[in-house]
């Protein structure tokens, strides 16, 4: 019996990886994964090693899995690899507080982000 497993969402070419609950905030994610969108996979992990942010080294472990799943689920070819998509969502966000003068509150948010990141072979040049 069981359920039928549904249909692929990625196309023939395609490979995803998808990381929930990062702990930085959904913008400064963002930031990053701007710096490597429509890049090869070996120009972003370039990017992302000698960045500066602390989120990239994250960001990198995201991208290796997604060229594992690429090369070992699929059998893409690694050297054909780009960054097709890289969306940053926002997650839950928790709330602290912090006590302030005259008896008031101060109001910390701690937010977290989701990121999904597809990369895609390039069609061959003829």
């Amino acid at each position: 019996m069981g359920k039928k497993s549904a249909a692929r969402q990625l196309g023939d070419n395609e490979a995803m990886a998808f990381a929930k609950m990062i702990r930085v905030s959904p913008q400064k994610l963002n930031l990053v994964a701007g710096s490597i969108r429509g890049k090869n996979v070996d120009q972003a992990l370039g990017q992302l090693t000698f960045s500066k942010r602390r989120i990239a080294v994250t960001v990198k472990a995201l991208l290796e899995s997604a060229i594992a799943n690429a090369e070992n689920n699929h059998q893409l070819d690694v050297d054909r690899l780009y960054v097709a998509e890289a969306t940053v969502g926002k997650a839950m966000v928790m709330k602290r507080w912090m006590a302030r003068a005259r008896g008031r509150v101060g109001r910390i948010q701690k937010p977290f982000s989701n990121l999904r990141l597809v990369v895609r072979e390039r069609e061959e040049t003829a």
